[in-house]
């Protein structure tokens, strides 16, 4: 039984440089029926940025993310904080959007047990790897390597409400095929059948 009066959750789970962001800026500008906001922008780097400058780099980044293919203990309680403080905000009526890399499966276990009650649609953000690495060269401000290192682990442990491929997909047209998901009705599946498969 999904909470009626929580406010809807949006999770966009990608690679580095998968357009994660754009999206979630599009949606937020979004006027679009079903997309009325405002939403919450309580993504991945919303959190991080809460740390002191010094844990930006390393050796301290490594206890945070590291390669961004694993969390130290620093990262783990700080992400595990931000699935909590999603789901406090949905709860108190606000919808919420959030871009994630679900790279680890302890974060999608607690994320399918916090949501899944919950009117929370996780979305797959794909891109074909070259075109994924072209956008970090081209970004000049990622980890080369990051996108290659995380393409698969990052979709490793989710199944999805909707999956989207940004080769293809402009972001506002992502919004608009997110906009369809919620107008058709149906109950969100995604993290309620995670916590299922993990149980």
């Amino acid at each position: 039984m999904v909470e009626r009066t929580a406010g809807k959750i949006i999770v966009l789970n990608g690679a580095s440089s998968a357009g994660k962001t754009s999206i979630l800026e599009a949606l937020q500008a979004s006027d679009l029926p079903g997309l009325e906001g405002p939403y919450l922008n309580a993504g991945i780097d919303k959190f991080i940025w809460m740390l002191p400058d010094r844990y930006l780099e390393r050796p301290l980044w490594d206890d945070v993310l590291g390669l961004a293919t694993q969390a130290g203990a620093t990262g783990r309680r700080l992400f595990s904080g931000m699935h909590q403080a999603i789901a406090a905000l949905a709860r108190a009526g606000n919808h919420v959007v959030a871009d994630h890399v679900l790279v680890e499966a302890e974060w999608v276990r607690e994320c399918a047990r916090l949501f899944a009650g919950l009117p929370a649609y996780l979305i797959g953000i794909r891109c074909p790897l070259p075109v994924l690495e072209q956008r970090e060269r081209a970004r000049k401000n990622r980890t080369l390597g990051q996108a290659r290192a995380q393409y698969e682990l990052v979709h490793a442990y989710c199944l999805y409400d909707l999956e989207l491929d940004t080769a293809q997909l402009s972001p506002q047209e992502c919004v608009g095929q997110i906009q369809q998901l919620l107008q058709q009705g149906q109950p969100p599946e995604a993290f309620q059948r995670l916590r299922e498969r993990f149980q």
